[in-house]
């Protein structure tokens, strides 16, 4: 993207910066933050200079670093954050891939009551619009709203629905569902505005992984595989019983 702005250095209260690379939400600025966020990784291990960085944090558009602040000059951290930031450019980050998960989804009546309405808006039939949704490798472009909550890219235009106009006080757990131009997975129960167009039986949260109770990360690629309702009912009881593994869903690469 020729026209892609400058990075932008932001302070965050007196312990974290902001490194701003654009204004729109799109591949080649995330692919400029996920490049950012692998760089610094390699760095924090090798340069002990960077000891005070604690957390760091990708979203669409933006990556935050969170620092010790009794321990790091603040202002040369970010200054050294603004000068890294310069040296990404979006082509090779675009190299640079997350891991690639091929997801169970069962698209029963009873997990799915917007997908009639959503059919009916776009002129299609509910078999085609889980087909498209089949078809389609999302990208994950942040992890926020509840924890493990993915945010999604990459859903066909021709399914773009606005979020409803009244949310649902409680949305169940584990809900696949769209709005705008996203996709992503309740794994809470919570109130919520998404249209709901399937249920997962995959848990997208799990303190019994502590290092990464999250199972899935900003710059991972996400494809859907349908499964009938006994399929589903079987997959969730194996993971509510601890005997489901996260890395069976794990593909070398996206086809």
């Amino acid at each position: 993207m020729d026209d892609m702005p400058a990075p932008r250095l932001l302070a965050l209260g007196d312990c974290a910066w902001t490194v701003e690379f654009g204004h729109k939400i799109c591949p080649e600025v995330h692919a400029r933050v996920i490049g950012m966020a692998k760089r610094l990784a390699t760095i924090r291990q090798n340069d002990p200079a960077w000891a005070a960085v604690c957390d760091v944090v990708p979203t669409f558009r933006s990556l935050t670093v969170h620092f010790a602040p009794l321990s790091a000059d603040a202002d040369a951290l970010g200054q050294a954050l603004l000068a890294l930031a310069q040296t990404i450019s979006p082509q090779p980050a675009l190299g640079v891939q997350g891991r690639f998960w091929h997801l169970p989804a069962c698209f029963d009546a009873e997990f799915a009551p917007d997908l009639p309405s959503l059919a009916a808006a776009k002129g299609l039939r509910v078999d085609e619009v889980i087909d498209r949704l089949l078809q389609t490798v999302f990208r994950v472009y942040m992890i926020g709203f509840l924890p493990g909550f993915p945010y999604m890219g990459g859903l066909p235009t021709e399914l773009a629905w606005p979020r409803r106009a009244s949310p649902r006080p409680r949305v169940p757990a584990h809900s696949l569902a769209v709005a705008g131009e996203m996709c992503a997975v309740y794994p809470w129960d919570s109130p919520g505005g998404w249209h709901l167009l399937g249920r997962t039986p995959v848990p997208l949260f799990d303190l019994r992984h502590a290092d990464e109770p999250a199972m899935l990360r900003a710059g991972d690629r996400v494809r859907w595989y349908a499964i009938d309702r006994a399929d589903y009912e079987r997959q969730f009881e194996q993971s509510q019983r601890g005997e489901w593994q996260r890395e069976s869903c794990l593909q070398p690469e996206a086809p």
